[in-house]
């Protein structure tokens, strides 16, 4: 009987820790091994046992959520100038190493008496391109497409987003940049990148579908109807009635696809800057696309549709304590078995777009990889709705070719059974825990995952979400037997106040991971609240506040600092990492310098999903 496994893994020396991972703010790791064949009992330890120690704890990290509309601005609307790189610096300040946004994606519009879509960045017209409500009027200026008469006088400086106002005022001037750019010649360095931009085969997969959606959509008598109540030749994609459209709207199409580069560039630009700062950007992505959408449109037979192109079934889910009706949320499923069919082609296409704009993706509804909540598309309510088994596993599979390990964190809250729990374990993502979700009840559940003594390694912890209430507005709400609960458990009194108190629980909690809304921060009230769920009017408005507020927020930063060295949230390497003690130097040189041992003789299993 031998005293270990038949085979033992042994660690090879600190030069064989070599293959990079995908970035996200740091480099990654991945532990060579060599095996041998394990001493029998009575023998002899094998060389090195008494350095054979477990795997230390992964690396510690804390951010802030904040969507870049919610920025400061000018000109009605948080962007991608001066401002943002002025939150990145507070980031860096603040010790925190993540930034996570909502998604990018160019929000649903209302269309008085047609559409309400209500800028929903959850509702977006296309899952690959970029808001271009955001751009810098002030960097297109720099960029000399714009001069500083072309600009609007600054409106709206603080205060919530009125996007109406914002797109008629923006959307003019971001077009006359764009046109500007097209009239460049072609040898210009700013032409010739937009040129190159556009060849690329992943943005050319997407660009040439979502520009010509985008043009039919601005047809006068299409205005507001959705794709499946266009003309036939439309609606079915005849090819020479596409080309047709395409030849009739060339003017529209470039300058679609001009600001989409402009927005990348824009964009692209601050991530560096956020990545050379220590700061890792977390995306966000829906698994449901708008129905009304280029994606949908481009490729029907992905998705479960009618013989009039309308969804047979559509996303939602069941009546629970908080909605008798459950969720209609409207959004056409995916055909799975399509999918599998063309190997998950699309998706690892939009998987890698997303990871283009971001260092790590959270994927919302995650649990619908599992088990998907199917309602007939004629339902009213959701209650007739079913559940129906998912991909599972075979997804992550069949597009681990095309993303690698791509970072992604699973948005596993809701309906939790066994087998999102067994899918997210499987692929080695980390799952979120919500400290909100964690008191409310009368009698209380010992053992809900967001009770902090259950929290679990591999997880991002967040005292609430941008769906929920600001934690000082959801604080105010409970009633003194839970006000008890907290003061009791976590020490939550008004002197400290909700907000800091979760944004301390959650630096102290064993998860990898920790990420506050801004408006926790800043400790404010329901009065920053950025989504109320099954209320369309009034959200994803909110704006943290004029021009130079981060200056003015320095002792926010300080605080988070403090907490984040408290509970070793502070990066080990990289740019905010501390100083290296000079023993610490001269161990790591001679480690660089170490011979490099034999090659290991068992390729390790790869894993296809480990966040960092």
């Amino acid at each position: 009987m031998a005293s270990f496994a038949a085979t033992q893994a042994v660690p090879l020396a600190p030069s064989a820790l070599g293959r990079r991972a995908r970035v996200t703010g740091k480099p990654k790791f991945t532990r060579a091994v060599r095996t041998m064949a394990a001493p029998k009992t009575g023998e002899p330890v094998v060389d090195g046992y008494t350095t054979m120690f477990p795997s230390p704890p992964v690396d510690r990290r804390a951010g802030v959520i904040m969507h870049p509309t919610s920025l400061p601005g000018m000109y009605g609307i948080g962007d991608l100038g001066q401002e943002a790189y002025a939150f990145v610096d507070w980031l860096a300040e603040a010790k925190m190493q993540i930034w996570q946004v909502l998604p990018l994606v160019p929000p649903g519009r209302p269309i008085p008496g047609l559409r309400e879509d209500y800028w929903s960045p959850y509702s977006g017209r296309d899952a690959h391109c970029g808001n271009t409500l955001i751009i810098s009027l002030q960097a297109l200026v720099k960029d000399g497409l714009l001069t500083q008469k072309d600009l609007p006088h600054p409106y709206d400086t603080r205060g919530n987003v009125d996007f109406n106002q914002v797109a008629k005022k923006n959307e003019p001037v971001i077009a006359r940049a764009a046109n500007n750019l097209l009239a460049l010649p072609d040898d210009n360095d700013l032409k010739a990148a937009y040129l190159a931009w556009r060849r690329r085969p992943e943005i050319s997969r997407f660009l040439k579908d979502a520009s010509l959606f985008d043009a039919i959509c601005k047809t006068p008598e299409l205005l507001g109807k959705d794709w499946w109540d266009w003309p036939v030749e439309l609606r079915a994609r005849d090819p020479a009635a596409l080309e047709a459209k395409r030849a009739d709207s060339t003017a529209l199409i470039d300058e679609f696809c001009a600001a989409q580069f402009l927005f990348d560039k824009q964009w692209l630009s601050l991530k560096a800057y956020a990545n050379a700062k220590g700061v890792s950007l977390v995306g966000d992505m829906p698994i449901y696309v708008g129905g009304h959408s280029a994606d949908v449109w481009a490729n029907q037979t992905l998705f479960l549709l009618n013989e009039n192109c309308r969804p047979s079934a559509v996303a939602g889910v069941p009546p629970d304590a908080f909605s008798e009706d459950g969720q209609l949320w409207g959004n056409p499923l995916y055909d799975w078995n399509a999918h599998d069919k063309e190997g998950y082609e699309w998706w690892a296409g939009r998987l890698g777009r997303a990871l283009e704009l971001h260092d790590e993706v959270r994927i919302d509804h995650f649990r619908a990889f599992a088990a998907y909540y199917s309602v007939p598309a004629d339902a009213k309510t959701a209650k007739s709705g079913k559940w129906i088994v998912g991909p599972g596993e075979k997804f992550f599979k069949g597009i681990a070719s095309a993303v690698g390990g791509a970072p992604i964190v699973a948005e596993d809250l809701g309906v939790i059974t066994e087998d999102v729990v067994a899918l997210r374990n499987a692929i080695d993502a980390p799952g979120m825990v919500v400290l909100q979700f964690a008191w409310g009840d009368e009698e209380g559940d010992p053992r809900s995952p967001h009770l902090p003594h259950n929290h679990y390694e591999n997880s991002f912890c967040y005292p609430g979400t941008h769906d929920n209430e600001t934690t000082a507005g959801w604080y105010a709400n409970q009633d003194e037997t839970t006000k008890l609960k907290l003061a009791n458990y976590a020490g939550i009194d008004e002197k400290e106040g909700a907000a800091w108190g979760f944004i301390r629980l959650g630096m102290a909690s064993v998860s990898k991971a920790c990420v506050f809304t801004m408006q926790d921060v800043m400790a404010l009230g329901n009065e920053g609240r950025m989504n109320t769920p099954g209320i369309a009017d009034g959200n994803w408005a909110w704006r943290v506040g004029a021009p130079g507020f981060f200056e003015g927020a320095r002792g926010e930063a300080k605080r988070l600092a403090a907490l984040a060295e408290r509970y070793q949230r502070i990066a080990s390497s990289g740019p905010q990492a501390p100083p290296k003690k000079a023993a610490e130097a001269v161990v790591e040189a001679a480690a660089k310098t170490a011979p490099s041992p034999a090659a290991p003789a068992a390729e390790e299993k790869k894993k296809f999903l480990g966040m960092f």
